[in-house]
């Protein structure tokens, strides 16, 4: 493999000047066609085969080592582990342009607003 190093810029500490070296310009690449998207690198790979194969020969040690604890810890361990498992809700948001809503449609939403907050509803 070769190397080409660049002059990329020049700055100034302390009245010093530096050059930045960079192995190529930026948003260049030695391999144009780039790894494909979604893909993860090849470390990443490893690690994560790593991590699932550690537990996976560990099972029964990690279940009897949660079984050891006390009740607030192994549910705060759950706790934890749920994000890995069930994936987070995210908030949505909706906004109305009421400008562009006919009067019929102003109707039926205030005729709902109204309704929930005669039935003790928030939403």
């Amino acid at each position: 493999m070769q190397i080409i190093f660049i002059f990329a810029a020049v700055k100034y500490e302390n009245n010093i000047e530096v050059h930045i070296l960079m192995a190529q310009r930026k948003g260049q690449t030695g391999n144009p066609k780039g790894r494909p998207k979604g893909a993860p690198n090849r470390v990443t790979g490893d690690l994560r085969a790593f991590v699932s194969e550690l537990l996976n020969n560990n099972r029964r040690q990690i279940i009897k080592d949660l079984k050891a604890l006390e009740a607030h810890q192994r549910v705060a361990i759950f706790e934890r582990l749920l994000g890995y498992a069930i994936p987070k809700m995210q908030s949505v948001e909706a906004k109305i342009d009421y400008n562009n809503l006919s009067e019929e449609q102003l109707d039926i939403i205030i005729q709902e607003l109204t309704k929930n907050m005669s039935d003790g509803k928030a939403n």
